[in-house]
């Protein structure tokens, strides 16, 4: 089995700690030194990334570098299984994510998302971790520094634990529910965003018509005429689908003759043109509290 190696750069996005840092540990503590293949190029391996992941997570935790320069492995170890056990340690939880998501490993990577969401509740879970997580997983697939298997692992794994959580509800009687039809525009495959909503919507006591990623402009303005629903809802989280967002929403609004919400982390990246059909919710909070009020 090939070995995989890791550039610094893919270390520095991974772990999410400045390549001249790593250098500095290396030099003051030598903490971690590179491995070098027979042209004398620098890498690093799993052993090492699982190390430098269980470095930061102390540092982050209040431990200083030149204390753990000081530690053991065993050590070390020891005091991340401590560590691991608060659920509720968002920065932990994330970098565990993380490092279950290189080894593919599902056993974990199940067991910590179902931890968070039991201690922190699916809304402070999305908030905290799982989008954070989710961000950084889609940047480290856009640099090529992780896989695409990768990213579609751990996107399928809170995909179907999300599903869960929205069977789970007792969904409210409300006297005058509203209509919403959630779908994704085209180019647009990233459902996490999308099934959060519609677990918010559900926890309301609202309809949802949930259509998926990627529908055909021409398809949703049909489902408009035929569901009536009170709003139109999208998230909007690829990175492929370039930089003027304001074009795309204009485009969905062109088929849409109702109020369109608009989510996801691209959102809060660009200046949106605003109008009276259209509310940005810009991240879970606004989420929460435009669907609590209506």
């Amino acid at each position: 089995m090939k070995v995989k190696r890791y550039s610094i750069s893919d270390i520095e996005g991974i772990i999410g700690i400045k390549a001249h840092t790593i250098r500095a540990w290396e030099a003051r503590y030598n903490l971690v030194p590179p491995k070098r293949t027979l042209t004398n190029i620098r890498y690093y391996d799993e052993e090492d990334l699982k190390m430098l992941l269980n470095i930061v997570t102390l540092n982050e935790n209040g431990y200083k570098i030149s204390r753990i320069a000081r530690m053991g492995k065993p050590q070390i170890l020891d005091l991340i299984v401590q560590l691991n056990a608060n659920l509720e340690n968002e920065t932990v939880q994330l970098l565990n994510l993380s490092n279950a998501t290189l080894r593919y490993d599902e056993r974990e990577f199940s067991k910590i998302l179902m931890g968070c969401i039991k201690e922190m509740g699916l809304i402070k879970a999305m908030d905290v971790v799982l989008f954070p997580f989710m961000k950084r997983i889609g940047m480290l697939w856009q640099t090529g520094t992780i896989e695409p298997s990768q990213e579609h692992f751990a996107a399928n794994l809170i995909r179907d634990r999300i599903i869960v959580e929205i069977d789970k509800i007792q969904k409210p009687e409300l006297e005058k529910p509203l209509r919403f039809v959630l779908f994704l525009p085209e180019e647009e495959m990233h459902e996490t965003g999308l099934l959060f909503a519609r677990y918010l919507l559900k926890r309301c006591g609202h309809e949802t018509l949930y259509l998926g990623g990627d529908v055909r402009y021409n398809d949703i303005k049909k489902v408009i005429h035929s569901y009536q629903p009170d709003y139109a809802f999208i998230i909007l989280t690829s990175l492929n689908l370039g930089k003027d967002l304001n074009k795309i929403i204009a485009k969905v609004m062109e088929h849409i003759e109702v109020p369109l919400l608009v989510g996801g982390s691209l959102i809060s990246e660009f200046d949106l043109l605003i109008n009276d059909r259209l509310t940005p919710l810009k991240n879970v909070c606004d989420m929460v509290e435009f669907l609590e009020e209506l």
